[in-house]
């Protein structure tokens, strides 16, 4: 066949140059016209004719040399010239037009090029072929892949194998175009990739084979279209442009203008450029304006529209129609059916627009009017049968009701009904205002004074500011000439102009805004609702076997009519609130002035500004900040205003949260809240979330219930001690932070002075620029435990709430960002549960545990020894609890000393009750994770040592895996052989030297970041030579990496697989995705950083955004971030199932990621809950269901030219992604034995 070929080829050829020789070539510049036909167009033609045949025949010599017999004839095809010389000739085949703006040149150079091509890889294939000529004979090993729906290659791969012929030879699977010699160079394996990779090399031929049977097994799972991070499920996209004129336009609709917004869609409609900024949900906004006015025409007008753009109708488009025909009374009964017929065409059901879409006011209504004027007996159906959680994980949870004890509230249905009254309130209002702590001193003459020059002022400036904003509003509108120009006008037009001028007022003087948010329409059904809903939670009602989510769900189904409860809150792109923001700061450094003689008549009287703006230079950038003027600065602190005003949602809550529902739908009553925690202006997390189906994320959202819906109060006793320190002078051994007066003065520094030494300057300078670090380090502290303290103080004799949402990875947090538990030692140290539970026969040998594990002592000791340990100390305990501020004070040498003094308390309470067994304590005790990111290690790697020294294996006593770590037998061993740094670190390496860093080792830090750990520990030891920290940190931080290598075998194996993959991922332009075992959709929000460039009237703004997910992966930080954060998700999943299972026992359960609270009397039963999960956790095939999931979503793509690089790039991936690490022989089922797995 490649000799017919051949002869083809030279009859061909000779004529081609025939024709060619004819003609007279001369090289033109590209000066003409495209519109214009081109005169050389038949000559340029023939060209690329010649071209072509110089590609095919080198082609065909390649099919030559490789013996290949078995292509067939149908899929070469040539060239057919018509008889007379005046037609262009049809090429069918692969060649593509070269030209545009590409001279010709001669024919004989493409030749000869591909000629020396062809030679280079005949040369390289003979050298591969003897150097894996030995190993012939070996098979690679055939990969499993678990059966599933991925997204496949087919559409890729242009011609499929028989499966004879796959059987016969492994090359002829796939025809195999001309590769390069660089091609062959590029085949060896990541050498990160370790044992999960055979040692043995793969020949090429091998890995080709390797990566078609992945593809044809790919073949067989289902086809599904790549999803964009930017889009919904609707097609509308996301990205800032897209929400830019969606933010705009709704922003006119809210303020009634409409024609505005109508003018702005039809700019941007007619204009194809800008026409792609358009999506289904921007039509939809207008459709439902026009649906309120009835007016049939514009609806009709707008589906036209929707048509022109190339898009689909959806459920909120029919919804708006039908609204439309209800409230328009001329409306037909024959529009109305068509309109339902065309939604049925469409693929759209009625029960499902009235399920998704959301109402307002009595749209529901006008709806359903409209519907049964063709349908008088239409009802909404609703869901018999509800969904489950797919995940085998949580499978009983869901299923196995008959004996759960679902936990009740220590409250009546009446006071649960009550606080929710009161949090509604504080919703509404928007902020309050509360007292702060420090210490009040007696208002003197001059407080006075102070107080009522800033009150004038602050009126003075309300009303400077109003005048300056209502003109800024009139010159914004007239400017909008161009109805496709936004501008701020809609925005500033959304609150009434007083409540523009508060904010800035408070944001200038931290003054208490006048002013509330209107009544919801949504709060009378809000609270029809919860009333209903707080029977589930109150102690004086029956016990149900009905979720908290799955509640609300039915009270919202009996309860349909009227407006929806989820909010429609648009994302504002992060530009946008930029420019908003830079508009107002821009009208008070320009309004804002004051008499500069109002603190000293001497002065002149003149208006000078109260802020100014200045630039500095950090690191070589320039730097634009607003600086108050020192008489404002001095107004304030001389006025001395004891009251803090917070917004209501920086506040727990005085009720039980709104269980979450969606991914849009939970936490607090009013305030918006996201489900995900997001950087400012990301939102692909939501989208993904959205995305999923209901039923795959309600364990996530039912384990954020039962976290939420713990309730607390405050320790008042140990808070009046914290507040007694606060206020005289603090502590920082003690972590109180000290007011500024105690802050370290700065040396006057004068650069022109002359008697000093320039080696004195520079010390002075040195000085200067520390001390001013450390004074707004210690403002920052002061003022953080001053908004927690007032909190407390605030909330100290209520019960409250804290609802919780989750970061990107599943880690969960509560919502409040002040005062919570997840908190330093101080705010943990004055929380307690609620609900007060008996000790029982245990309890109060759980707290003095408990109370052990705090100080920090007894690492290594068993309970047991820990006990007895409490015991021998209870003189020193009572002493602490009894004077904690006069006695020995054994409490504060502790590692943790405000949870430790709480704990003495308690214990002190307990022992001196009649029955210690009947004691009602309220301490939460807490068991906490033997460096839990190695245990999920050893776990998934099954790694037997490893496993022993993170606690997996049952021991008789704990085991310490940063003791063992610090056990210096390398130090020692090093020390013999003359080494004199480790001589030098004899009696220094201890626990806490290294511990930082073992820690994140498994967190993927480097060996650059472990040496500054290990650093800043050693320069903290003063015995310890200043002179030897360098290299005593540089042979630490190797020591460790190496020890931990050889204790966890595996784990460097997973963690080399997982860093090798996610950078093949995101080299390939994806971002790294993957699902949790519970369902949760992750995505890596790490892309390179895009700057945005914001002109406004104070300076231009350069804003630095590392999230848009429209600009490439950043490959560095996803490949390196994809180790811990995909361990961060394993151990929130490991938290959330221990979380459901204690809900189902009836256990009051909260944590600190991976340290766990609960009563000291159910201790016991957290604890074998806790082992439980963990070991039904690991015993899914974890590693493996990543390895499908990672070729479903990124094994679609295969490039049809095998000399380009992609292709070499996307085989590696998927060999890569394929082969999952091996794993160790270590029995997950003794982990349920193990004592000290958490403890």
């Amino acid at each position: 066949m490649a000799a017919q070929c051949q002869r083809v080829v030279v009859r061909l050829r000779n004529d081609n140059q025939r024709r060619i020789g004819e003609t007279h070539w001369t090289i033109y510049r590209r000066n003409y016209s495209a519109l214009i036909p081109k005169k050389e167009d038949s000559k340029k033609r023939l060209w690329e004719q010649s071209q072509l045949l110089d590609v095919l025949e080198a082609r065909i010599q390649q099919l030559q040399s490789d013996v290949v017999l078995d292509v067939k004839h149908s899929e070469v095809q040539f060239v057919k010239f018509p008889p007379s010389g005046k037609g262009a000739p049809s090429v069918k085949g692969q060649a593509s037009k070269k030209g545009g703006g590409t001279d010709p040149q001669p024919p004989k150079t493409q030749t000869t090029r591909w000629m020396e091509k062809l030679n280079r890889e005949k040369w390289s294939k003979t050298k591969k072929v003897l150097q894996h000529q030995p190993k012939a004979s070996e098979k690679p090993a055939k990969i499993k892949i678990i059966k599933s729906s991925p997204k496949t290659l087919s559409a890729a791969v242009n011609t499929k194998p028989t499966t004879k012929a796959a059987k016969a030879s492994p090359k002829s699977e796939l025809p195999r175009p001309a590769a390069s010699s660089k091609d062959d160079s590029t085949l060896e394996r990541p050498k990160s990739l370790g044992p999960a990779v055979s040692s043995d090399a793969f020949s090429r031929e091998d890995e080709l084979a390797e990566v078609e049977e992945l593809d044809l097994q790919l073949n067989q799972w289902s086809s599904a279209s790549p999803e964009k991070l930017l889009e919904d499920r609707e097609g509308n996209r996301y990205g800032d442009a897209q929400l830019n004129v969606r933010s705009y336009v709704e922003a006119c609709v809210f303020v009634g203008d409409v024609e505005r917004a109508q003018r702005c869609l039809l700019a941007h409609h007619h204009q194809l450029s800008r026409r792609k900024l358009l999506s289904i949900g921007l039509y939809n906004v207008m459709m439902r304006v026009w649906a309120k006015r009835g007016s049939l025409n514009q609806i009709g007008r707008l589906f036209v529209l929707v048509e022109e753009a190339g898009l689909k109708p959806n459920l909120s488009s029919y919804a708006a129609a039908l609204e439309c025909m209800g409230r328009n009374p001329n409306c037909s009964a024959r529009v109305i059916t068509r309109c339902l017929q065309q939604l049925e065409e469409n693929g759209l059901s009625l029960d499902d627009l009235f399920r998704q879409c959301l109402f307002r006011q009595d749209e529901r209504e006008m709806v359903l009017k409209a519907i049964h004027t063709v349908e008088p007996d239409f009802q909404p159906s609703v869901d018999s049968e509800p969904k489950i959680c797919p995940s085998p994980l949580v499978e009983g949870f869901y299923t196995e009701r008959d004996s759960v004890n679902y936990p009740k509230l220590d409250f009546s249905l009446a006071e649960l009904q009550e606080r929710f009254s009161r949090q509604l309130a504080m919703e509404q209002a928007d902020t309050i205002t509360i007292e702060s702590v420090e210490a009040l001193k007696p208002v003197t003459e001059h407080m006075a004074k102070m107080r009522e020059q800033l009150d004038d002022l602050c009126s003075h400036w309300h009303k400077v500011l109003l005048n300056a904003l209502r003109e800024s509003k009139v010159m914004l509108a007239s400017s909008g000439m161009k109805y496709w120009k936004l501008n701020l006008y809609p925005y500033l037009c959304l609150l009434e102009d007083r409540e523009y001028v508060d904010i800035m007022l408070q944001g200038l003087s931290s003054l208490p805004p006048n002013w509330g948010k209107s009544q919801s329409h949504m709060a009378d059904k809000l609270k029809r609702i919860y009333d209903r809903y707080a029977e589930l939670l109150a102690k004086d009602t029956e016990k149900c076997n009905v979720l908290p989510r799955e509640r609300w769900v039915e009270l919202e189904a009996e309860m349909s009519s009227g407006p929806t409860l989820l909010g429609e809150d648009s994302q504002w792109p992060h530009i946008l609130l930029a420019q908003l923001g830079t508009h107002l700061v821009d009208l008070m450094v320009r309004e804002l002035k004051v008499q500069g003689n109002i603190l000293s008549p001497s002065q002149d009287k003149k208006l000078i500004p109260v802020l100014y703006h200045m630039y500095t230079f950090r690191s070589n950038r320039k730097i634009g900040f607003i600086k108050p003027h020192p008489i404002l600065t001095q107004i304030l602190s001389e006025a001395m205003e004891t009251k803090l005003t917070f917004d209501s949602y920086v506040m727990p809550m005085l009720c039980p949260p709104v269980p979450w529902t969606s991914p849009k739908f939970g936490a607090y009553l009013l305030t918006p809240t996201k489900l995900m925690r997001t950087s400012e202006g990301a939102v692909q997390h939501q989208l993904l979330l959205e995305k999923c189906q209901d039923q795959d994320l309600h364990a996530v959202l039912d384990s954020l219930n039962q976290l939420g819906n713990c309730a607390w109060k405050v320790n008042k006793p140990l808070l009046d001690i914290i507040i007694s320190i606060f206020n005289d002078k603090g502590s920082e051994k003690l972590d109180i932070p000290p007011p500024l007066s105690e802050a370290p003065q700065a040396p006057r520094f004068n650069p022109h002075y002359q008697e000093q030494t320039s080696a004195e300057k520079a010390f002075l300078k040195r000085e200067a620029v520390r001390c001013k670090k450390r004074v707004a380090e210690m403002h920052s502290l002061r003022m953080d435990a001053l908004y927690k303290l007032s909190i407390a103080n605030h909330m100290r004799d209520e019960v409250f709430w804290f609802p919780h949402n989750m970061d990107f990875r599943g880690r969960t947090y509560p919502c409040p960002p002040y005062f919570n538990h997840l908190g330093s030692d101080v705010t943990r140290a004055i929380l307690l549960f609620a609900e007060g539970k008996p000790l029982g026969p245990k309890g109060l040998d759980w707290l003095k545990i408990h109370l052990v594990n705090l100080t920090g002592l007894k690492k290594r000791s068993s309970l047991a020894g820990r006990l007895e340990y409490a015991n021998s100390i209870v003189e020193d305990i009572l002493d602490s609890a009894d004077r904690p501020l006069t006695g020995k004070k054994w409490w504060m040498s502790a590692d943790e000393p405000w949870q430790t003094l709480a704990c003495c308390m308690e214990i002190a309470n307990a022992s001196r009750s009649p029955d210690h067994t009947q004691f009602i304590s309220h301490f939460p005790v807490h068991q906490d994770g033997s460096c839990n990111g190695l245990q999920h290690y050893a776990a998934l790697g099954r790694d037997v040592i490893g496993a022993t020294s993170v606690n997996l294996m049952p021991c008789e006593v704990p085991q310490d895996v940063y003791s063992g770590v610090a056990q210096q037998e390398f130090r020692a061993r090093d020390a013999a052989k003359g080494m004199k740094i480790a001589q030098v670190l004899e009696g220094f390496i201890s626990r806490k030297v290294v511990k930082q860093t073992v820690m994140t080792v498994v967190y993927g830090v480097t060996r650059y970041g472990g040496r500054l750990q290990i650093e800043k520990r050693l320069k903290e030891i003063d015995e310890f030579p200043g002179e030897y920290v360098w290299d005593a940190s540089h042979y630490l931080v190797h020591q460790v990496f190496n020890s931990l290598k050889e204790m966890f075998t595996g784990t460097r194996e997973i963690q080399d697989w997982l860093t090798e993959s996610a950078r093949l991922i995101a080299k390939s332009g994806s971002t790294v995705e993957w699902v949790t075992p519970l369902g949760l959709p992750i995505v890596q929000p790490y892309h390179r950083t895009k700057n945005q460039v914001l002109k406004s009237n104070i300076q231009v703004l350069n804003l630095q955004v590392s999230h848009d997910a429209s600009e490439r992966p950043d490959t560095v930080k996803q490949k390196n971030a994809f180790p811990p954060n995909f361990i961060h998700s394993l151990d929130s999943t490991h938290m959330m199932l221990t979380a459901l299972y204690c809900y189902s026992a009836g256990l009051t359960f909260v944590s600190v990621h991976d340290c766990f609270w609960t009563h000291a009397v159910t201790v016991d039963t957290m604890n074998k809950v806790c082992r439980e999960q963990f070991v039904a956790l690991h015993s899914q095939p974890i590693l493996q269901e990543l390895s499908r999931f990672l070729l479903q979503k990124y094994g679609a793509g295969l490039p049809n030219d095998r000399r380009n690089k992609k292709f070499l790039e996307y085989r590696r991936m998927l060999l890569l992604l394929s082969k999952v690490p091996q794993t160790g022989d270590f029995d997950l089922q003794r982990v349920k034995e193990s004592t000290y797995f958490f403890s």
